[in-house]
């Protein structure tokens, strides 16, 4: 970091509204008198989970008249200071360089690949494109479906070369009931999808700060619609890791998951099956796919900030506009474990991103876990003909 004044978000581009308020029609007003409503193509709205509600969707439909607004409920916030806890923050995509439509999927279980797909292309047909103009989507959904694998991996096939970026909706860690709001309403197991086109510049971002180590673990007895792991190397799985990890069952807390997460490989890339908590019967509770016969390797943590720092900068060209950011709650509570939350939220603020804490993360068609996904915008793209 070269210490620097953080830049703002380009107004041009997006506007931000924040409220810290604990009642929603106030919070509502907050955030919006913060935002010119003639101007937006549509809001984002990221939501702490005690807010969720008909009052709020009532309240930002009264003081956003005319603006589509969606969004989902969070474990947390990243507003132009970094990481928050229990803001709300709207986002407004400048109709200048914005067009979208959207897509509810809901109940998500039980889920058809083959109707999310079709659905999706019935989508990305009738949204007339507009020419030189590029197009992405975004996926929010219900972080306790257990059905976010499916349903990346579903939009990926029915939306052809359109790049896939999202995160899980959460609760505050209360791990209880999330939500995605379309249409006024804050809907329970559901997905969302919003196919944007922009005349900006983008790039997908997409980073983790493990390493492979060389413990092994081999899931022996598995519930996989639950995503439940019983047994690990033929014993319990919450003893087995917890012996691998170096630690006693009874110390297995969200933070040993956090720093020591397990590792599926997928050709030559690594990717993170996150441990959601210790089962009643001493299973271990996972937030990605799992099955009978996977090969888990324990991860190790590296330098979180040079990775930070890597990742956010890594994008193409000149410093990114903003960058929409999907940022795993795990990665957060490992963060404010070693101390380190001021000097991530100052690189949040120097590299202009906004976004929520995630339960999962979607990247290109794949489920992860304790992952940095985003979206860096740039400037317009440059047609050839200035």
């Amino acid at each position: 970091m070269d210490g620097g004044k953080p830049q703002s978000p380009d107004p041009a581009l997006i506007e931000v509204g924040v409220s810290r308020g604990r009642n929603a029609q106030s919070a509502a007003r907050e955030a919006a008198a913060q935002i010119d409503v003639a101007r937006a193509c549509f809001v984002q709205a990221f939501v702490p989970a005690h807010l969720a509600g008909p009052g709020l969707a009532e309240a930002l439909a009264a003081v956003l008249p005319g603006v589509p607004v969606f969004g989902c409920t969070t474990a947390g916030q990243i507003t132009p200071r970094g990481y928050e806890d229990d803001a709300l923050l709207l986002i407004a995509f400048s109709r200048r360089h914005f067009r979208c439509a959207s897509l509810l999927l809901s109940p998500l279980a039980p889920l058809s690949i083959e109707a999310v797909a079709t659905s999706a292309r019935r989508l990305a047909a009738s949204f007339s494109h507009t020419a030189g103009w590029s197009r992405l989507a975004l996926l929010f959904c219900d972080g306790l479906s257990k059905q976010e694998d499916i349903l990346a991996a579903a939009l990926e096939a029915g939306l052809d070369d359109v790049p896939v970026f999202g995160g899980s909706a959460a609760d505050a860690l209360e791990f209880s009931r999330t939500f995605v709001l379309h249409g006024g309403v804050f809907h329970p197991s559901a997905g969302l999808v919003l196919l944007l086109e922009t005349d900006l510049e983008f790039a997908g971002i997409g980073f983790d700060h493990f390493v492979s180590t060389e413990k092994r673990m081999v899931v022996t007895r598995a519930i996989p619609e639950e995503r439940l792991v019983l047994e690990l190397n033929g014993a319990p799985a919450a003893a087995e890791y917890a012996r691998l990890v170096g630690c006693a069952p009874s110390d297995l807390s969200p933070q040993v998951f956090a720093e020591n997460p397990v590792l599926v490989r997928s050709r030559t890339v690594w990717h993170v099956r996150a441990i959601q908590g210790v089962a009643a019967d001493g299973g271990l509770a996972f937030l990605s796919a799992i099955d009978d016969g996977l090969i888990l390797t324990l991860g190790r943590s590296t330098e979180i900030l040079r990775r930070l720092d890597q990742g956010l900068g890594g994008a193409p060209g000149a410093q990114a506009r903003f960058i929409l950011g999907f940022d795993c709650y795990l990665r957060k509570l490992e963060i404010e474990q070693k101390d380190l939350r001021e000097a991530v939220s100052e690189r949040l603020r120097a590299h202009n991103v906004l976004g929520f804490n995630t339960y999962g993360e979607q990247h290109l068609g794949v489920h992860v876990n304790q992952t940095f996904v985003g979206v860096a915008f740039h400037g317009p793209r440059r047609t050839g003909l200035e």
